[in-house]
């Protein structure tokens, strides 16, 4: 199954404009694994689930050419809108029928999105179209954020905790997928060189706005928007007044810490 969840115009917009793009150490991480079991050159590199394309721009400059494919055409749109590096090409498609030819890509990788994949499927392209000792890197973040800002301490990770309580209904089951750090689907990859680093801590500035904007990308506030509106938006704005009175500021484009675990997999198709 596909799950078509993130294609409404207006949430590819919030996509591009709130959803992280995955760190330097967790790139680098990956880049060093693909030199370690591959090597030069780097061809090839496949982003799939891209979104609006913040992993696909993030890979685009260690690689000949770079192909983000995304369900959604709105995604693929906003990501094509962008102007960015002329060796990536966007396209509409899912992660397990991929348009490439047998053992023809280095890089296989996908961020915040290979919850959402059909396992068997997936694996099973990957494997016929990955080189022999290509690379693919599957890595995201769970849903478990940590809110800092002078001496307001445990406040706003209780403010940000009621709001993720006030979603869990909403919650659709694959993002367990994800904050099981893809427990299942890496004891399913049939590599035997594999390996999956369950926590790389991070730590940015993050506004009132944009933290709440990123939980507006969720699949699962989307979900409570489009079931009951009026509850869905008024969580966001009660919970901004409160983050600007515990701060004590008046600027919702305040900037607070915002610290998060990041987890990859990595695997290696044998030679």
């Amino acid at each position: 199954m596909t799950y078509r969840l993130f294609e409404e115009k207006h949430h590819a917009t919030l996509y591009q404009k709130y959803r992280l793009t995955p760190p330097n150490e967790v790139k680098e991480l990956v880049l060093q694994y693909l030199d370690k079991k591959k090597g030069p050159p780097h061809e090839l590199a496949v982003d799939l689930g891209c979104g609006t394309g913040q992993n696909t721009r993030l890979f685009a400059p260690h690689f000949q050419k770079l192909v983000g494919i995304d369900v959604s055409e709105q995604q693929v749109q906003e990501a094509r809108a962008i102007p960015g590096l002329d060796n990536i090409t966007y396209r509409a498609g899912t992660a397990e029928e991929l348009p490439f030819p047998d053992g023809s890509v280095d890089l296989l990788t996908a961020a915040s999105a290979a919850h959402w994949f059909n396992a068997e499927r997936f694996l099973k392209e990957a494997d016929r179209v990955l080189k022999p000792s290509g690379c693919m890197a599957l890595l995201g973040y769970t849903e478990h954020f940590s809110l800092h800002h002078g001496s307001c301490g445990d406040r706003l990770k209780n403010i940000y905790a009621e709001v993720m309580k006030a979603l869990m209904p909403y919650r659709n089951t694959r993002v367990a997928v994800a904050n099981s750090k893809l427990e299942d689907l890496f004891k399913a990859i049939p590599f035997p060189d594999k390996e999956r680093i369950e926590c790389i801590p991070v730590k940015m500035q993050m506004s009132i706005n944009a933290a709440l904007g990123l939980v507006e990308t969720f699949s699962m506030y989307q979900t409570y928007l489009r079931t009951e509106p009026q509850a869905a938006t008024a969580l966001l704005e009660s919970a901004k007044m409160r983050l600007l009175e515990e701060m004590g500021v008046s600027s919702p484009d305040t900037e607070m810490e915002v610290s998060t675990d990041y987890y990859c997999v990595l695997a290696c198709k044998p030679h």
